[in-house]
Parts: C-alpha cells; sequence; structure tokens
C-alpha cells in the first residue's frame, strides 16, 4: 500500500475551513457554472464585470481567518473583558427573565431569525401571526386603537411620533415640548431629528406641558425618575392648546397603571425589552407605537392586518404598504425600512407565555418590592424624592451621593447618578429579596437586611388608587391558552411550520442579500457577557465591547476604504440617515447652510428620498439611460442648475437595476467639481467587499447593511445593524463626533446601537479573513449570472452589460427578469410567477422592485449548485406553463399560475373545476412528491385588506369553519 503524500501542517490545520462552509460552490460545480456562463474563470469574470477603473488597488488587511472553534475562543476572550454587575440603573432598560422555552424555540432558532419581512404574504403566515399578537399586546396594554409591528427603539420611536404629530395634528406651532423627566437618550434623539426640520424642542416640568405653544407634547410614564403622574391633566391641558399628547410608557407598568390611551394621549411609544429580551447593551429591542385609529394611515414602520385568501379564509399580510418609502420615495412617511421583528416575536411570545395574570403578577412583584425598598430605605433615614413609583426609587442622598455610588459598585451592582445630590435605583423582573438586602446593606453602610417579616402578608404599591387599572387586557384566546411549555412548545412550532425561511430553501430576493448565517456566528449573541450589559453601565465595566466596536470598524474601514466608521445606527435607514446629517453637518460648518439639493437617479435605492426628506433637504430626481446606468448628461445638467445649492448625490453601487455602471468614477468627479458630496448606498455591498471599495472610487459616505452583507440575520424584518462609514473630512460629523459646530447627534437611543448582535459580524469577518471575504463577493457575482445565463433563453435579462460570449450579458450579483411580456401574450403577471413559486417551495425574488412587472434575483454566495439548479429548474418549468396558456391549452382565467399558491385543502375538495389537473397544480416537477412545502392559505387578498384594515387577533369564531 502506497503511503500518502506528506501535508503541510498548515493545511491540515485548515484554519480558512470555515470559508468553504459558508461558500456553497465547490471548485467542481464553480467548474460547471463558469462553463454555462461562458468565462474561463472566476477571476476572467469578474475582471470582464467589475470595471477595471474602481477595482481595489491593494487587498484588504485584515487578521488571518480563524476556524470556527478558535474565533469562538478568542470572542469569548474578549466578552470576558466586559464586567458583569447587577443592574440598578434603570433609563429604559431593565434586568428579564427570557423563558427558555421562547429563547431556544424563538431566538436561537434558524427558523425564526433566517426569515425576510413579509411582503409574501402565503408564506409568512406565522410570524404575522406573532406580529399580529404583538400589536393586540400593544393595544391593549396602552388603551390605544392601533399599533404597528415594532420600532427600532424608544428613542427614534418618540422622534417619529414627533414628526407624526406635526403631519396630522392642526396646530400651527413648530414647537415640541418634551417634559424633563423624559428618558435622556430620548430627548437627544428628538433634537437631532428635530433641528434639520426646522422643529424647536422646548424642555420643561411635564406640568407646564398645557402652557406650551406646541403642536404636541412628549410625556414620560413613568418618568425617568420614577414618578407615576395622573397624565389627565397634563393631556387636557395640552388638548386645549390645539395640540396632541404623546406619551411614552412602560408597557410592564401598565399591567397595573391606568393606560395612557384612557387618558386621552393620542400617541403611545416605548419599548418592549422587558418583555423577555436581555438588555444587549442597548438592543436590539422592539420600540412600539400605537396611535388613535384615524392616524392609522400616517403610522410609520410596518402594520401586520387580517384579510381573506382566495378561499374566504383569514389570512395575514402588511397592510397599506402604500405609505412605504418604496412607493411614496421624498414623500413616505419615514424612511424606516428594517424594523425590529424577531425582539418583537419574542416580546409577543412573552405575554402569549405569560398571559395577563402572569403580566400582573410580575408587575404586582417589582411595585411591591419597590415599595418595600421604599420604606426600609426611609427607616435607614433616607428621604424619596418623590412618594409615587411603579419600579423606580429616586433617593435624597445629599453629600454621600459619590461614596454610596462607589459602595454599591464594590458590592456588585451599579445605581443611577439622578443629580449631584440623588441616586436612582431600579427594580425589574430578575430582583430578589438577596438583591434587596444587598442594596440595604449599601445604604445602611452595615450587614443586615431588610425586615421582610413586617411584609409578608403585602405590600401595597405606591400608586395612587385612581391611577390602578381597572380594565382588562390580553383577554384574546391566544394570550389565554399557552401558558404550559408543552403547550407553548407547539404553538411556536406551529407557526414556524407554516413559513419559508433560509433553514428550507434558498431566499432569491434581490437587493436583500439572504446569505447563510451561520451558527457559530449567533453562538455569542446570548453570552451572559454580551447579554445582560446596560448600555449605560460605567465604561470601565464594557471593556470588552469597547474593543469589539474597535475591531469591527477597524475591519470594516478595510472593507469599504474610508477613514472612519459608526457603529451606532440599529438600521440601514438610519444609517442612511446618520450619512446625510454629516454631509450636512459639513456643509454647515462652512457656511454653506444653502447647499441642500440631493440628487438621486431612478437607480438608487427606495429609502434614499426619504432619507433625503427627513435631514431637510430637497430631492431631485435625475435619469437612468437604457442601459440602466446614471444618465451623466442629465446629471451633469442638475449639476450645472444647482450649482450653488449641490449637497450631495445618492447612488446605489452596484445599482438596484444589478449593472456595474462603468463611468462611476466619473460620476463621483463630476459631483466633486460642483461642491456636492457622493452617498454611496451600501446595500449592494456584497458586490464589492474585497473586489472594489467606495471610499477609494470617490465616495464620501457609505451605509452599510450588516444584516445583508455581514451575515447578521434579517430575523423577519429586523433586527439590522447600519454602520456609516465616512471620508477623512467628515468623520468630526459621525454621530457623537468631535464637530464643535454643526455636529451630529446621537440616532439611536444607544451608544452602540444594537450592540448584541455585533458579534455576529465580528464572527464572519474573523472566520473568512481578506481571502474568504474577496471570494464571498465573487461567488455571489458568480451565482447570480450563472442563474442569468441559465434563464436567459426563457426570459428576458432586463438590464446586463451586453458583455459579448458571456451567457445573459453579464450581471453584478444580482439580475433582473422582464416578465412584462408575458402579461401581453398570456394575461401572466409578475405576482402570479412570485405565487407559483410557492407551489414550488420557493420564496419569490423581489416583486415589482426597482421595475414594476419584473423580478429581481439575488442568490448570494451561500446557496450550492443543486439549490440553484432547482430555482433555475422551477423558473425554467413555470415559463413551460406559461407557454401553455398562450397556446390554448389552458385558459387564460383559470391556470395554475392565477390560482397559486394551492393549499392541500383546496386539493383535497370533492369538487376540482379547473382545466389543469390536481397532479400538475401540486407536483410541477417530480422533486417535490418527496419535499413539498404547502401554503398555509390561498392567496391574500390584497385590497379587501386595505379595505377592511383589521390590526389585531383574529375573533376565534372566524376560525369556526376550519
Amino acid at each position: 500500500m502506497l503511503m500518502p503524500a506528506l501535508q503541510p501542517l498548515a493545511t491540515l490545520e485548515h484554519e480558512g475551513e470555515f470559508a468553504t462552509r459558508h461558500i456553497g460552490p465547490d471548485a467542481a460545480e464553480e467548474a460547471r457554472m463558469l462553463s454555462v456562463i461562458g468565462a474561463a474563470s472566476r477571476r476572467a469574470l469578474i475582471d470582464a464585470i467589475v470595471p477595471r477603473s474602481i477595482a481595489r488597488s491593494a487587498p484588504m488587511q485584515l487578521p488571518a481567518p480563524l476556524t470556527e472553534a478558535q474565533a469562538l475562543a478568542e470572542l469569548k476572550a474578549l466578552a470576558g473583558r466586559n464586567r458583569l454587575l447587577k443592574s440598578f440603573i434603570g433609563q429604559g432598560y431593565h434586568g428579564t427573565l427570557t423563558p427558555a422555552v421562547i429563547l431556544r424555540n424563538v431566538l436561537e432558532n434558524p427558523a425564526w431569525y433566517t426569515a425576510y419581512t413579509p411582503y409574501q404574504a402565503e408564506i409568512s403566515q406565522g410570524r404575522m401571526e406573532a406580529l399580529l399578537n404583538f400589536q393586540t399586546m400593544v393595544t391593549d396594554l396602552t388603551g390605544m386603537a392601533i399599533a404597528n409591528a415594532s420600532m427600532l427603539d424608544e428613542a427614534t420611536a418618540a422622534a417619529e411620533a414627533m414628526t407624526l404629530a406635526l403631519r396630522v395634528g392642526k396646530s400651527k406651532s413648530t414647537t415640541f415640548f418634551v417634559a424633563d423627566d423624559v428618558l435622556p437618550q430620548t430627548l437627544a434623539v428628538v433634537r437631532t431629528r428635530a433641528e434639520p426640520l426646522g422643529i424647536t424642542v422646548q424642555v420643561g416640568a411635564a406640568e407646564d406641558a398645557g402652557q406650551a405653544d406646541a403642536f404636541a407634547a412628549l410625556l414620560q410614564y413613568p418618568g425617568v425618575t420614577g414618578r407615576v403622574r395622573d397624565l389627565q391633566p397634563l393631556i387636557d391641558a395640552v388638548h386645549a392648546r390645539g395640540g396632541l399628547a404623546v406619551v411614552a410608557a412602560d408597557l410592564l407598568s401598565l399591567a397595573l397603571l391606568v393606560p395612557p390611551g384612557e387618558q386621552g394621549a393620542d400617541i403611545v411609544v416605548g419599548n418592549t425589552q422587558r418583555f423577555g429580551m436581555p438588555m444587549g447593551c442597548g438592543g436590539p429591542h422592539a420600540a412600539y407605537m400605537a396611535t388613535r385609529d384615524e392616524f392609522k394611515r400616517s403610522l410609520p414602520g410596518r402594520l401586520v392586518g387580517v384579510s381573506v385568501d382566495a378561499h374566504g379564509h383569514p389570512a395575514y399580510r402588511l397592510a397599506l404598504q402604500t405609505r412605504e418609502q418604496h412607493i411614496r420615495r421624498e414623500k413616505a412617511t419615514s424612511n424606516i425600512c428594517t424594523a425590529q421583528v424577531l425582539p418583537a416575536v419574542v416580546a409577543s411570545m412573552y405575554a402569549v407565555y405569560h398571559g395577563a395574570e402572569g403580566l400582573r403578577r410580575i408587575a404586582r412583584r417589582v411595585a411591591s418590592y419597590t415599595a418595600l425598598l421604599a420604606e426600609e430605605l426611609k427607616q435607614l433615614g433616607f428621604t424619596l424624592v418623590h412618594g409615587e413609583a411603579f419600579d423606580t426609587l429616586e433617593v435624597a442622598t445629599g453629600d454621600h451621593t459619590g461614596a454610596l455610588l462607589a459602595a454599591a459598585e464594590a458590592a456588585g451592582m451599579n445605581l443611577r447618578r439622578a443629580s449631584v445630590t440623588s441616586l436612582g435605583i431600579t427594580l425589574d423582573e430578575t430582583t430578589t429579596r438577596a438583591d434587596l438586602t444587598a442594596l440595604w446593606c449599601v445604604f445602611a453602610g452595615r450587614e443586615g437586611a431588610p425586615a421582610f417579616d413586617r411584609h409578608e402578608a403585602g405590600i401595597a404599591p405606591l400608586i395612587a388608587p385612581h391611577l390602578l387599572r381597572s380594565s382588562a387586557y390580553l383577554t384574546h384566546p391566544v394570550f389565554n391558552t399557552h401558558h404550559s411549555e408543552t403547550e407553548m412548545l407547539r404553538y411556536i412550532r406551529s407557526l414556524s411550520d407554516k413559513d419559508l425561511a433560509l433553514d428550507r430553501t434558498m431566499i432569491p430576493l434581490g437587493s436583500c442579500t439572504m446569505k447563510l448565517n451561520a451558527t457559530s456566528e449567533m453562538i455569542p449573541i446570548t453570552w451572559p457577557e454580551f447579554a445582560h450589559m446596560h448600555p449605560y453601565a460605567p465604561a470601565d465595566q464594557q471593556q470588552g465591547y469597547a474593543l469589539l466596536n474597535e475591531q469591527l470598524c477597524a475591519w470594516l474601514v478595510q472593507a469599504t476604504g474610508y477613514a472612519g466608521v459608526s457603529l451606532q445606527p440599529n438600521a440601514g435607514s438610519q444609517g442612511e440617515y446618520a450619512g446625510l446629517l454629516a454631509i450636512r453637518g459639513w456643509h454647515l460648518s462652512r457656511g454653506d447652510g444653502q447647499r441642500t439639493v440631493c440628487l438621486i437617479p431612478e437607480s438608487a435605492h427606495g429609502t434614499n428620498p426619504a432619507s433625503a426628506q427627513m435631514v431637510g433637504m430637497q430631492v431631485v430626481g435625475v435619469k437612468c439611460d437604457a442601459m440602466g446606468n446614471v444618465d451623466l448628461a442629465d446629471l451633469e445638467a442638475k449639476c450645472v442648475k444647482h450649482a450653488a445649492q449641490l449637497a450631495a448625490v445618492m447612488i446605489t453601487y452596484p445599482s438596484t437595476y444589478g449593472v456595474f455602471e462603468p463611468r462611476v468614477k466619473e460620476l463621483c468627479a463630476l459631483v466633486h467639481r460642483h461642491g456636492g458630496r457622493v452617498y454611496v448606498d451600501g446595500a449592494n455591498m456584497n458586490a464589492l467587499v474585497g473586489v472594489a471599495a467606495p471610499g477609494e472610487f470617490g465616495g464620501d459616505v457609505s451605509h452599510l447593511n450588516l444584516h445583508k452583507t455581514f451575515c447578521i440575520p434579517h430575523g423577519g424584518g429586523g433586527p439590522g445593524v447600519g454602520p456609516v462609514c465616512v471620508a477623512a473630512d467628515l468623520v468630526p460629523f459621525l454621530p457623537g463626533g468631535s464637530a464643535k459646530a454643526h455636529g451630529v447627534g446621537p440616532v439611536s437611543a444607544a451608544p452602540l446601537g444594537n450592540a448584541a448582535v455585533l458579534p455576529i459580524t465580528w464572527m464572519y469577518i474573523r472566520m473568512m479573513g481578506t481571502e474568504g471575504l474577496t471570494a464571498a463577493t465573487e461567488t455571489a457575482i458568480l451565482s447570480a449570472n450563472y442563474i442569468a445565463a441559465r434563464l436567459a433563453d426563457h426570459y428576458d435579462i432586463h438590464f446586463s452589460g451586453n458583455l459579448d460570449g458571456i451567457q445573459g450579458g453579464g450581471v453584478a450579483h444580482e439580475c433582473i427578469l422582464d416578465l412584462r411580456p408575458l402579461k401581453d401574450i398570456a394575461g401572466v403577471s409578475a405576482e402570479d410567477v412570485a405565487k407559483r413559486l410557492i407551489d414550488y417551495g420557493f420564496h419569490a425574488p423581489t416583486l415589482s422592485f426597482p421595475v414594476a412587472g419584473t423580478l429581481m434575483v439575488e442568490p448570494t454566495e451561500s446557496e450550492p449548485l443543486v439549490e440553484l439548479d432547482r430555482f433555475c429548474d422551477a423558473m425554467i418549468a413555470i415559463r413551460g406553463e406559461i407557454a401553455k396558456i398562450e397556446q390554448g391549452a389552458w385558459p387564460r382565467d383559470d391556470q395554475p399560475l392565477k390560482n397559486a399558491p394551492h393549499t392541500a385543502e383546496a386539493l383535497l375538495a370533492a369538487d376540482w373545476p379547473h382545466a389543469y389537473s390536481r397532479e400538475e397544480a401540486a407536483y410541477p416537477v417530480p422533486a417535490l412528491r418527496r419535499a413539498k412545502y404547502w401554503s398555509p392559505v390561498g392567496r391574500v387578498d390584497n385590497v379587501y385588506g386595505d379595505r377592511n384594515l383589521f390590526c389585531s387577533c383574529v375573533p376565534m369564531s372566524e376560525y369556526a369553519e376550519g
């Protein structure tokens, strides 16, 4: 027997092994794909498609890749630099106990965290039911008429409430009143958002809200100091002056307190973090917004509603989508694209699991412990600043404030310095008798314990009797059924089984980058060192997060070619906003306040004009040519016309049309010559990493989507992270930057935004290294070109490079299939094809964006060839079905595409009145007999859902027939 050849130890150690796990096609599959495309090699394909003028000048300088085990060990050591103390800081962030059944089966379950925003309603019924539960939970607890399906955080929700009130209110004022006991981070974000819009923020005592000449007033309930006010007289006074009342309410407190809706509030915002989602150094958490019914068509963010399917059964869908930024552009109600769906699901499941009685018990325990601690502190001789409280006490500590703060820290606890002479203590669900004893010892200055025996029979909360809630909440059966773990586990599973996520199929959504979210990347997010850190804990306790931030920013600088990065924006939309604020601040610092024109091509991402409008810019459109490129002649004409007012151009690169524009450097230089800055939207950065860097080819600002390019999962529509990356002269204008004049304030509630998911991106980059990340980009482009090549004989590839010898013409990392001709020849729409793909077991590509009547396909680098072929085979088979309609074998009004998706119930019905067989409906390709996804509902009626808007849990009587 021949001895095998010796291999170098480095080969056997295989430190780059993760890249081969992350990237789908192996070498043999890559060769087959290249042969179909007509390219000699992957390198030759990239050189032909990516303009040589923008190719990187040098490789990224990143650490050599580690194996999964090595990377986890290194990150664990980094996490160990965080020092966890028991938090009594409060200020909107609380300890919480995530039920294990929710932690394991939702937060750590790829069926939930790898799903996409539920635009395709039929394959999203499970998560939309969970979101409808969330909306019902919020409306019940707040006493409001309607709520959306989550906001990014409480501070940005308050800022959105401010602009909503300005739009829908009748007051002519441009002043927004903010009570002085609103959370300080909320006030800071509100100020950031208000200034570019010309809104004056007036801060004063809550009791003075009714005296302000303001279009709206923001009140905190309870206040940051813990005070529980009667809101009714304050709200009445605001209304009497013609203003609207916005209340930021703690959701757990509303299990005991009279809800804001019963006190006249017009808009209620807040956070659901304490409903099972760890603090995570500030995020991600699902904030909420609830309003009066008459504001529903102006409500920002996602809204899940109830409609009916083709068979008349109740079915969920995203309602009122005509409000959204990809349709209304600069007239959109908000630039929010990604929200916080996964944390919203966790919060809703927390409410389902505990029910009204469980929430009431938790709230009563917190309130009772707060009252007990207050009594014991008074016995020790301390004075409370306020006599009423739910979970927070402000203790007058005089000259002893610093000493007590230090003593608490020495004992393993963090308190909040409320003022120079007082300390804040906030209790939560995790507070125990041992915690109360530890607090008592700090304030007593000696060993001992509170007199628990005096209170064993119970203690009255520090809440005025008329502010105690009497109205019912969470009465729907869903909140009163699943209280055993067996029931809860099966309920969660029943919902996830209804949906398509990456754990079941490729999700080829263009401009969305639905790539692998590797398990090893996800593991660290629930490590206590990351999960249980308070965002306002002392800096010396957050050294692990500080190093994580430092390393990630340095790596993203390498990837983008920029000089500085802020990780604070907690969504791509907020990264866009922060980037435009940086450009605005830079112009103002130079005395160029008149530069407010933002040029945006037709091929730009849909959020761009909405973001520009939010920073006070005037949007001017720029045409694209027949090849999908920005029309440089039109751009130059607009630059000349607006030379004195030009602030910026916003482009997406590669464009949303799926092409690398060859003259992008010329475009950047043109804008720079006329005094503008270049914003390169990073939505399609998955086609650039390691290949080209926007900071090198002329960009001044980009935001990234870590939930696209850098592997944070989409979570069914959030969380996301939208770092903003800038050129050197714009670094002082990053959020919280060093600019002394016209600096940019915070854009998110927490300094590090959605900090708890940053370890995912850290793991991805650390395991991939320079070569792995570059290979991922090149493979993403290869895969898109393979799909274009296979489908080019069956569908028109709408935009391509028209490269000689390249089947499909050559595209970037995504391609657009033009289905508009099918409408004329067969009566088939792009939506019909999208719904028919469900019968084949696929989530449809992006429908009718950026071009109506098309499908935009982005396969990513993670899909293996077998899955790419399965998708191509499905699309080719569907084209064959369309041919049957063309030939008259099937009538236009009764064929599988028009009736898709087909449910098992419909196929088993005794009557089958269609011109095609049940087999043709259910099993259009043989492989479906072995593995078949069944849509839980038929095609959802969008028009019915908007005309009959219903956005809370469906009465059980609606399901009587089922």
